[in-house]
């Protein structure tokens, strides 16, 4: 089962330059078995399943939840798409097995503690430490379903189509007039009619169409109280026994809705997140990790972009955006440093501050101190322009560091692409 991303449909990309690109959506990614939990809280229909962490608990599912099956769906739990395509480093071909019951033992020992690459996940990957058992559901239709958000219509869309079980671009280059896309009113709610719109170009083949309804307001009622950015279903299929199924589960949350959301976000895995971003996130930094040689250090999203514009200009590649913001404290400059200096790939760290509300001197500072506890190995190159500026350069010719600095932007990108090819 192929988890699909709405990429060319909706969602919003933060793109810089070049063959370097990352998109930055304000979300919570949940795994699989935590999203099925979740829709069948609300009376949304899913297989009948549970997670293991452990061979023991393995074992304990097989007994306790599937008893008398014959057949097991075995999924790795990675938050990643293309599982089913995917390669584990040990070898083993396929991050989703249906086996018989007697092997599903077997086949989750090697897929537990183990690195899954996909097309989504990048080379590293990223480690199984659960697996999803399932029960095997005779599936007759596969149809691609999804809520997303959607500024055109400044609400909530409902994307569906009658073909599923691969990804949304390759099914909007397929089969393009089968998508429909149901806008809903967020004043109004979803009505039985733009159900019905949605149930209708699903092109259902046995399941009751009114139950089908309800299955689909239900889903939007979930999305609605949960704070959704979106939820993904692909394949959302009818059965044999003509029900419709949620057969797969991709949710997302808004970050702004953690603080009445607590449950939901307690379910966050850092373990798949990058370390620096998880980092970044309790200073309270805004941090992307990109695969660069340039560490960035600027305050201001628009200085961080034009920062790293110019390095690619000049030839070099950021190996991260990160901006500090306007009211960060002589710690946060710390821990930026910090980060910045755990990744291998940085060759050198260029420091772009313009001092406005951000003082140049307790930018400075910061730098000093990070010197003292941070072991750099690297060139630092800096720029101070602002607020505080002359007491900024004071306090950094004055701790005896080996700096370079710059008078000018355009400059200070030259010379830190030049010193990370030393």
């Amino acid at each position: 089962m192929v988890r699909g991303s709405l990429g060319k449909l909706a969602g919003r990309a933060l793109s810089v330059a070049g063959r370097w690109q990352h998109q930055q959506l304000r979300r919570l990614n949940i795994h699989e078995y935590q999203g099925a939990e979740l829709m069948g809280k609300y009376g949304i229909n899913v297989p009948r399943g549970a997670a293991a962490g452990s061979v023991q608990e393995v074992k304990d599912v097989l007994k306790n939840v599937f008893p008398n099956e014959k057949e097991i769906v075995v999924k790795s739990q990675i938050l990643a798409g293309g599982r089913g395509l995917g390669t584990f480093k040990s070898g083993l071909k396929g991050g989703v097995h249906i086996v018989k019951a007697e092997e599903a033992e077997g086949i989750a020992s090697k897929m537990l503690g183990q690195i899954l690459v996909t097309k989504q996940s990048g080379p590293e990957g990223k480690i199984v430490s659960k697996v999803y058992l399932c029960e095997k559901l005779s599936l007759t239709n596969e149809m691609y379903f999804a809520i997303t958000l959607d500024r055109k219509t400044a609400g909530p869309l409902i994307i569906a189509c009658s073909k599923g079980g691969t990804s949304i671009e390759d099914l909007a280059e397929k089969y393009p007039d089968m998508i429909i896309k149901v806008p809903i009113d967020v004043f109004k709610g979803i009505t039985d009619e733009d159900a019905a719109k949605v149930v209708d170009g699903l092109a259902l083949k046995a399941a009751d169409r009114q139950s089908s309804i309800e299955q689909i307001k239900k889903l939007y009622e979930l999305f609605c109280k949960c704070d959704c950015t979106l939820l993904e279903i692909n394949p959302l299929a009818e059965t044999a026994d003509n029900k419709l199924v949620a057969a797969d589960a991709k949710l997302n949350f808004d970050d702004n809705a953690a603080f009445r959301q607590k449950e939901i976000f307690a379910l966050r895995d850092t373990t798949q997140e990058d370390p620096r971003e998880v980092a970044a996130a309790k200073a309270d930094l805004n941090y992307i990790g990109l695969d660069g040689e340039i560490g960035c250090m600027v305050n201001g999203a628009g200085l961080a972009m034009a920062t790293m514009d110019i390095i690619k200009l000049h030839g070099g590649t950021p190996a991260n955006f990160l901006d500090v913001g306007g009211s960060a404290s002589e710690g946060q400059v710390v821990e930026a440093f910090k980060i910045l200096t755990s990744d291998d790939r940085v060759k050198a760290i260029l420091v772009n501050i313009f001092g406005g509300i951000m003082k140049c001197d307790v930018i400075a500072s910061g730098i000093v101190n990070a010197a003292k506890q941070v072991d750099l190995k690297v060139p630092v190159v800096v720029r101070l322009e602002g607020t505080n500026v002359d007491q900024g350069k004071r306090i950094l010719k004055e701790s005896g560091m080996t700096l370079i600095t710059a008078e000018d932007l355009d400059d200070a990108a030259e010379k830190a692409v030049k010193a990370s090819v030393k």
